[in-house]
């Protein structure tokens, strides 16, 4: 797999598939209803620091009815960190072949919005390596909090992919997976990613527009206030009481 990163502003890398994935639990409500409790053994971050969240998806054929839906969703999750701290969100997408884009770091929902919406679905194979590589450097050049990935399948060297969250990992550099569907090579992959990184795991049901808003506002609560922000939000919201009991 290409180690390179993503260019800003859409020039494509390219990436290998193929490997065996690592063996995970399956999934139970328990692992939904933990998702947040693993960031009490995270450091605070700075008071006052802007907060950088990457929101990584997958846009191949098969993530339409889901990016339709996160097109619609991503401006509630930038309303909830604004009483929170200040969020950059930097959007990093794939698609088609060897298709692999991200956006400048980004602080306005409506431009955030504008260009989710001019992107369409197409067909091709998964690249988290890249999405993952990308943080990497990212969180090495100018700090990043934590990443969101939202998809429904791997086709990649799940080896490869865990070296990569590794790495994240030794950084503190959260990274949380949304799942869509039940694929169970994909929930093994995606499991040991979150794992690997401190962060969490959870499916979300195609159409769960209420449950997936839940889920992403704690996510941003967390990469622009730390984890007390996260902790806050706990109080009223059962996604984020969720994330903190899976964080380590």
């Amino acid at each position: 797999m290409s180690g390179d990163p993503i260019k800003p502003r859409g020039d494509a890398v390219s990436t290998k598939a193929g490997g065996a994935v690592p063996q995970a639990g399956t999934s139970t409500s328990d692992d939904i209803a933990a998702f947040v409790a693993k960031a009490r053994a995270l450091s605070p971050h700075a008071p006052g620091a802007r907060g950088r969240l990457i929101f990584a998806l997958d846009a191949t054929m098969s993530r339409q009815p889901t990016w339709d839906m996160a097109c619609a969703l991503q401006a509630d999750m930038f309303r909830e960190t604004a009483a929170l701290g200040s969020l950059d969100v930097r959007l990093v997408y794939y698609r088609g072949f060897n298709e692999c884009r991200a956006t400048a770091w980004i602080s306005d929902s409506a431009r955030l919005a504008t260009l989710m919406s001019k992107i369409d679905c197409r067909g091709g194979d998964t690249q988290i390596g890249k999405v993952l590589s990308e943080a990497r450097r990212e969180a090495v050049a100018s700090g990043v909090r934590a990443v969101v990935f939202v998809g429904d399948a791997m086709e990649e060297n799940a080896d490869e992919l865990c070296a990569r969250a590794g790495e994240l990992g030794m950084l503190k550099v959260p990274v949380f997976v949304f799942q869509e569907g039940h694929d169970a090579v994909a929930e093994r992959t995606f499991r040991e990613i979150a794992r690997l990184t401190g962060g969490a795991w959870c499916r979300f049901d195609p159409g769960a527009a209420a449950q997936l808003r839940e889920l992403l506002r704690a996510a941003a609560a967390y990469a622009a206030g730390g984890r007390e922000a996260l902790l806050e939000l706990a109080k009223s919201a059962s996604a984020a009481a969720k994330l903190i009991g899976q964080m380590r």
